[in-house]
């Protein structure tokens, strides 16, 4: 049975630790799959991706975002930092890389980003060429410009109004709120990030998941966007990395499947040349949660062997 190692590392912001794990193989790890998580949730809802893929010889990290899962310790759900914490949380996720990286410096290292972390990732690709031997991004897409600059003055707008800590309904409506209206008539609140509603009955019972974002963090989580939107920006990353886009063809987040192939396309204009695309019909949010769970994770395995160095 692979062993799960829990421990904390210092974070970018100050006076701040970050809770990591890392879930070795029982075999000679292979590669290194670092984690990225998404808005409102953490690390211990990757447990099944984690062992599959440590079954098969990959060694599984990840940390648990500020203001995210177990790295909480003042109560403060939901939200990053009081300024600029879309970079502290770029800037903790390269030390878990940088941590990893010195204990298996011969190991191929790929990091898999979901939804959020999907963004987080692609910042991380801008601002770390090189660093990485490839990318899984699930869950990822791209909102007009427009709506993301109105999105984030609006949250701007709700911070000096509530405070950096406030949680605005208004603003909670208009993301995570709007893509359950696609689904309508809803049974949950969470009917989008999956069919299946096992899963999405176990992400509502789950209490590290139930904190609303920061009106701040929804001001970061867009001025990221609007970074990793940036054609200049694109172009730093490094063109040779591989790059599997990973997503139902039913996620709000990618646009139904048109956000998603936007950001292909957004990759291959900035030069990238190996991009890989998997689209599954009538997947929702959460491909690693979705009633095709098993073929999810053959095609994700499939790819990572392909992507290892001969």
């Amino acid at each position: 049975m692979p062993e799960l190692l829990e421990f904390r590392y210092s974070s970018a912001r100050s006076g701040h630790t970050i809770y990591a794990q890392e879930l070795c193989p029982d075999t000679p790890p292979r590669a290194v799959i670092q984690i990225v998580h998404g808005v409102a949730e953490h690390m211990g809802r990757y447990e099944e991706v984690s062992r599959f893929l440590a079954a098969h010889g990959f060694l599984v990290c990840g940390e648990d975002h500020l203001g995210h899962g177990k790295t909480v310790e003042d109560g403060s759900y939901g939200f990053f930092a009081p300024k600029g914490g879309w970079d502290l949380v770029v800037r903790d996720v390269r030390r878990l890389r940088e941590l990893e990286g010195e204990k298996y410096p011969s190991l191929p290292y790929f990091l898999l980003g979901h939804s959020m972390g999907s963004f987080l990732t692609r910042t991380y690709l801008i601002q770390y060429p090189g660093t990485l031997d490839g990318v899984i991004l699930s869950g990822t897409g791209q909102e007009p410009a427009p709506l993301v600059a109105l999105g984030r003055a609006l949250a701007s707008l709700e911070c000096r109004r509530l405070g950096s800590q406030g949680v605005s309904p208004l603003v909670d409506a208009l993301s995570l709120g709007a893509y359950n209206r696609r689904f309508r008539p809803n049974r949950t609140g969470a009917d989008w990030i999956s069919s299946d509603p096992a899963a999405v009955d176990a992400y509502l019972a789950d209490p590290l998941c139930r904190p609303k974002p920061t009106v701040s963090m929804f001001r970061d989580m867009m001025g990221g966007l609007q970074f990793i939107a940036k054609p200049d920006n694109l172009r730093n990353m490094r063109a040779d990395t591989p790059a599997l886009f990973l997503s139902g063809d039913r996620d709000p987040v990618g646009g139904m499947g048109r956000g998603v192939r936007k950001v292909l396309r957004m990759f291959l204009d900035a030069g990238c040349t190996d991009v890989t695309l998997k689209l599954y019909p009538g997947g929702r949010h959460e491909m690693f949660h979705e009633v095709r769970q098993r073929e999810v994770f053959e095609d994700l395995l499939a790819w990572l062997e392909d992507k290892l160095p001969s």
